[in-house]
């Protein structure tokens, strides 16, 4: 009662708002009682805030409702020529080194000839409001409609040859490094490996420290992904334009790849932006036959979430874009959702609790 939403506002005051990393702040407090329906405290409830990788809650939702128990790796026709016709879901497990069963790429794995279908992507690479100038950096990986490899490449030294993941991406050193293509051999191990904006080779440049490890997007070019399969399953790969929408022939065949929550647990405990995008992409594609953020969160808006306290503005899977704004109200009541459609049994699979993942040290 009136004693406990007291006794919040004291704990509220001292410990949120009143600590000096937050005196500069924006800062909204929402406190809800389930069993009775009451809230219990509220500090700037209704009002919006950049909500960033919470943001990650409202895919969640997303995915756990419309994805299923498992993961559409994608859809595929066998014609009469022998040609793989494949349909890809945005599925960011492909190729991924965290995921070890790969049931598509074994089914490529028959097929000398493979059509790969761009016609369901209808979005770009980044999100709407995402800063274009950290395009080189790890959590902003490209988005993509058969994501490979999680749409990064990873390098690193062993001894004096430099190691990448994938192996066949272009690289070319600077003089000074003495790189060897052929042998992958550094003569000099003080670089830094960086790539051009538009531009798909790495390149080693001289740097004053010896070089360890980095982590860089992939460009996802349809061209370049052609490329790096048909090097990695010795076959030929063709892009094709066959917009899959509602025609998929009845010979169209739907290939799974993990259990779904396989994929929400690392993408709420570590915050994994580059999951989050893919879950609503595949979410996308599920309910629409394309894959498009905006469509999608449109759709949402106006169905599942159409009674939410006040109507979020959502631009994107992640929380990356500066253009998502929601309220503390709208998260209780999205959360509430997720409880009520999913029960707790679920939810403690998926999200990270007191002093785990990303609330490691906080609680």
């Amino acid at each position: 009662g009136c004693g406990t939403t007291r006794n919040l506002q004291k704990a509220a005051q001292k410990n949120l708002l009143a600590a000096e990393a937050l005196q500069t702040a924006h800062v909204g407090i929402s406190i809800y009682e389930p069993a009775t329906g009451k809230w219990w405290y509220n500090h700037q409830g209704d009002k919006y805030f950049v909500p960033a990788s919470n943001t990650k809650i409202v895919t969640a939702y997303a995915a756990m409702k419309y994805l299923g128990d498992s993961l559409v790796a994608g859809r595929f026709t066998e014609d009469e020529e022998g040609r793989l016709q494949v349909f890809p879901s945005g599925d960011p497990t492909f190729l991924h080194p965290e995921f070890r069963y790969q049931p598509l790429f074994q089914k490529m794995k028959g097929f000398k000839k493979i059509l790969l279908s761009t016609g369901g992507w209808r979005d770009q690479r980044w999100g709407s409001g995402w800063s274009w100038n950290d395009y080189d950096a790890a959590y902003m990986a490209e988005r993509s409609p058969l994501p490979v490899y999680g749409n990064v490449a990873t390098f690193s030294l062993a001894g004096n040859v430099l190691r990448s993941i994938p192996f066949t991406v272009p690289v070319a050193g600077a003089k000074i490094i003495g790189y060897d293509p052929s042998t992958r051999q550094v003569r000099n191990k003080a670089f830094s490996v960086e790539r051009g904006l538009d531009n798909d080779t790495f390149l080693l440049r001289e740097a004053t420290t010896p070089f360890a490890r980095a982590v860089i997007p992939l460009r996802t070019d349809i061209g370049l992904v052609s490329a790096l399969l048909e090097d990695t399953l010795q076959a030929e790969v063709v892009p094709s334009s066959v917009a899959p929408g509602y025609t998929y022939s009845p010979k169209t065949t739907i290939i799974f790849s993990q259990p779904t929550d396989s994929l929400l647990k690392p993408l709420m405990h570590r915050s994994d932006n580059f999951f989050a995008e893919q879950a609503l992409l595949m979410v996308s594609n599920e309910v629409l036959g394309y894959m498009s953020d905006a469509a999608i969160i449109d759709t949402i808006l106006k169905t599942d979430f159409r009674d939410l306290p006040q109507k979020p503005r959502w631009a994107d899977g992640s929380g990356l874009s500066r253009y998502n704004l929601f309220t503390p109200q709208s998260f209780v009541a999205i959360l509430g959702k997720i409880k009520a459609e999913f029960g707790m049994d679920r939810v403690r699979e998926i999200f990270p609790t007191g002093n785990e993942g990303t609330l490691t040290g906080y609680y």
